[in-house]
């Protein structure tokens, strides 16, 4: 797993793509964590992403190495992290989340463990 991660930390941000109604939603995310196998991700209670990965898990993770043409595929089951202490890690392992949230125990503050089923390096 630490491949994946440590691919994810070196790029400024990555994709991820949960399901919208009929149709795939993409969006930029930047703050990324892995913990007991697991990665895990933040996302706002005020926008639609967290109300689609929590209707359904099922997520893909695209992200592509600056200034090169690597690219990491991730296939995922998300679901929501209401640990608080896991929160606390979060929001400390990535500094920028302060500038979104006051602390990890906000109430927008929302938190996704995935569990990888398959990834692929190209």
């Amino acid at each position: 797993m630490s491949k994946i991660y440590d691919f994810l930390k070196e790029c400024d941000h990555f994709i991820v793509v949960s399901k919208n109604g009929d149709f795939p939603a993409a969006r930029p995310f930047g703050a990324i964590m892995e913990k007991n196998e697991y990665l895990y991700i933040s996302t706002s209670i005020f926008n639609d992403a967290h109300k689609q990965i929590k209707n359904d898990g099922n997520i893909q993770i695209v992200a592509v190495k600056p200034r090169t043409r690597q690219l990491l595929r991730i296939i995922g089951q998300a679901t929501e992290c209401t640990d608080l202490k896991i929160k606390f890690e979060m929001f400390e392992a990535c500094p920028k989340l302060k500038k979104h949230f006051d602390s990890a125990k906000s109430s927008s503050f929302i938190l996704f463990k995935i569990k990888v089923l398959k990834s692929e390096f190209k």
